[in-house]
């Protein structure tokens, strides 16, 4: 193959693997609806039951549920009748995944969990087999085939049931009105757990720590302040504390290609006036935004309080890099 068509071949993929996807929205039905109110009426957990790759798409859609609000459990089908079980309390819902809907791991537990009084929603792809016709809820996931080149590759088909069980996950959010604070308590660590927990507050640095200046300060003694105290950046300061200008590693890089003498210039010659400023009480996930969200990146924030007085120093660095 050249590039062109290891090029073609890619783009066939996604595109076949969405078209599946919109396919699926145009045959949702209230099916769906009894789902989602069959979930939410139970004070219990949910069970996630699939093998091979339903299996392995099942454990990806627990996760996705009890990250945001709905307990889940996710159970091997063969596991199941050699002892796990016992994981089930009366009334516990069960999914159960297959894309041909006759996988004999599953289908054989479902009188066992009838006996349950489990309520079964099948999220298959082809509704009018046994899974289909003996669960109380079917959920149509049918892919009309794969999307790798021989057909046979669970591709479509395991993308679909992905995207239902997120789906369900989303309106259970939704219905449930969990807020970012709830998932905030889910995800204590790792960045995400850092940019919804954390203020800037708790990781910028302090003034006492910053290159500090004045408008007459003459770019000789920013240099050696900015050495002193290497965080990228110095703060012009007024009387009051405020911030009248900010000047960064970026700006005395830039300054450098054109002037030699750096007794000839003050702070007022090469600083930004009125720079984007963030309050400590901002969180980090905000501070992110502010940051990155933009045509040119911003690799050092001037911290101020409500009065803009000037508190510190806040890095990207500090924001990915725990201290």
């Amino acid at each position: 193959m050249d590039k062109s068509e290891i090029l073609a071949s890619g783009k066939a993929v996604l595109e076949c693997e969405a078209n599946s996807i919109l396919g699926a929205v145009k045959r949702m039905d209230l099916n769906f609806v009894r789902a989602v109110e069959t979930i939410l009426s139970h004070k219990g957990k949910l069970l996630v039951c699939g093998v091979g790759k339903s299996g392995l798409v099942g454990q990806k859609i627990t996760a996705t549920l009890s990250s945001t609000g709905t307990p889940a459990v996710f159970l091997h089908a063969c596991e199941a009748v050699h002892g796990d079980l016992g994981v089930y309390e009366p009334g516990d819902p069960t999914i159960l995944i297959s894309n041909s809907g006759s996988t004999v791991e599953c289908v054989r537990l479902i009188p066992i969990l009838k006996s349950f009084n489990s309520p079964i929603i099948a999220l298959v792809g082809n509704i009018d087999s046994p899974m289909g016709r003996e669960s109380d809820i079917v959920l149509d996931v049918s892919s009309q085939g794969e999307a790798d080149p021989l057909g046979i590759v669970p591709t479509n088909s395991t993308t679909l049931a992905l995207a239902m069980g997120d789906a369900l996950a989303c309106a259970l959010m939704k219905a449930r009105g969990f807020s970012k604070e709830d998932f905030a308590r889910f995800h204590p660590a790792g960045q995400l757990g850092r940019n919804l927990l954390l203020k800037v507050g708790d990781v910028m640095h302090s003034a006492k720590d910053c290159a500090v200046a004045t408008a007459s300060t003459s770019v000789r003694e920013v240099v050696i302040a900015m050495t002193q105290k290497p965080l990228g950046a110095a703060c012009v300061l007024n009387s009051e504390n405020k911030i009248d200008g900010f000047i960064t590693d970026g700006d005395l890089r830039r300054m450098l290609q054109t002037v030699v003498d750096l007794d000839a210039l003050k702070c007022s010659d090469i600083m930004t006036k009125s720079p984007i400023c963030i309050t400590p009480d901002a969180s980090l996930g905000k501070a992110v935004e502010v940051m990155e969200n933009r045509k040119s990146k911003i690799s050092v924030l001037p911290v101020v309080d409500e009065s803009g007085v000037f508190l510190g120093l806040l890095r990207l660095h500090d924001i990915y890099q725990p201290q």
